[in-house]
């Protein structure tokens, strides 16, 4: 075996006993590497599948609330339509209690009290 500048050469049996524990040590620090890494994994895939979970129920939730908004905006116009048509001229005079009523048949008109304050200007 050559020794390096520096280095002191080790007895055979001392060199493989820190090779093989060098070796352990690289095989435990890969598992914890990996270990480390697949956790990390699982838990952002476990962090975007919440996500859009909560996005996909939100968005369930719009959809109802407009459907909604759309039932209540169509159900008032329905009801505005229906107050039009109440208060049309030719359904008042279609009514059956306004053709029940009797024209008068001597008109009075009366006469008011003059007014309190008076308009000066109209007077001129």
């Amino acid at each position: 075996m050559t020794a390096f500048a520096g280095t002191a050469s080790l007895p055979g049996s001392e060199s493989s006993t820190r090779r093989s524990s060098l070796s352990r040590m690289m095989s435990g620090s890969t598992v914890l590497l990996l270990f480390v890494i697949g956790t990390l994994i699982i838990g952002l895939a476990l962090l975007i599948l919440f996500h859009n979970n909560l996005n996909a129920t939100k968005g369930y939730k719009l959809r109802s609330l407009e459907h909604t908004r759309a039932e209540l905006i169509r159900d008032q116009e329905n009801l505005n339509m229906l107050i039009a048509q109440s208060q049309a001229l030719e359904s008042l005079q279609n009514d059956p209690q306004v053709q029940a009523m009797l024209r008068p048949g001597k008109i009075k008109y009366v006469q008011g009290e003059p007014p309190i304050a008076l308009n000066l200007s109209s007077l001129d």
